[in-house]
């Protein structure tokens, strides 16, 4: 692989699917890649044909923002293979018309206010994974004393790291003396409501990771089938 080509799965590995929250290069999302001096023209794959069509616009528009943003691309090309909604996805990313330009009166929501939506579930099930692994770790804390936790408290791993970029994606600061469970705006949950607050909070990261195990195996299933079969 080459230089260029590693900068090109760099680039992409900063796209993530924003109901899985991983990266599109670890989900098996980029089907290729091509690079010809400063073009790069890029194929994307999805697990079905039936795969949300804002959910591929952003991964696909992101993809090509992220690939467009490097210093040495002059032509970049991003197409989503096997959705049911190619067509209109790929003529609305080759002419930068935009979510609303590419889907007319059917977009509802902006782009923004995806990503925004996405990001506070992300940040949500990155603070239960921290929370709950510091449950186990320490045997003086209890479920209802959460409240008290600050992100001074938790260990230097991999949980907390993940926690202090959601947190900054939505806004959030890392100062060591600001509460852990918290909601999008910062504000600490109350003893009385932190049994509840963690179980919506578990709710959501279960089915964060649950929906990419999903996937996975749809996409697995679904290119093997058809690879096998050429």
């Amino acid at each position: 692989m080459s230089t260029l080509e590693r900068d090109v799965l760099t680039a992409l590995g900063t796209v993530v699917d924003p109901e899985l929250d991983e990266p599109i290069t670890d989900l098996g999302f980029v089907r290729s890649l091509d690079v010809d001096g400063d073009t790069v023209t890029v194929h994307l794959r999805l697990p079905t044909s039936f795969c949300s069509p804002n959910f591929a616009y952003l991964m696909a528009s992101d993809a090509k923002d992220a690939l467009v943003a490097l210093p040495w691309t002059r032509r970049v090309t991003v197409e989503l293979d096997d959705h049911h909604d190619s067509d209109l996805i790929n003529r609305g990313l080759a002419a930068d018309a935009g979510y609303r330009g590419t889907f007319a009166h059917e977009a509802q929501e902006s782009l923004d206010e995806l990503r925004v939506t996405f990001k506070r579930k992300a940040h949500t099930a990155a603070m239960e994974r921290a929370l709950t692994r510091l449950l186990r770790t320490d045997a003086g804390l209890v479920e209802a004393d959460l409240h008290r936790v600050t992100l001074g408290d938790l260990p230097v791993d991999g949980a907390t790291a993940a926690l202090l970029r959601r947190r900054a994606a939505i806004g959030l600061g890392d100062d060591p003396a600001l509460p852990v469970l918290v909601d999008h705006d910062g504000s600490p949950y109350p003893r009385d409501k932190v049994p509840l607050r963690l179980r919506m909070a578990r709710s959501t990261r279960i089915s964060i990771e649950g929906n990419a195990h999903f996937c996975r195996g749809l996409l697995a299933t679904r290119y093997d089938l058809e690879e096998n079969a050429s």
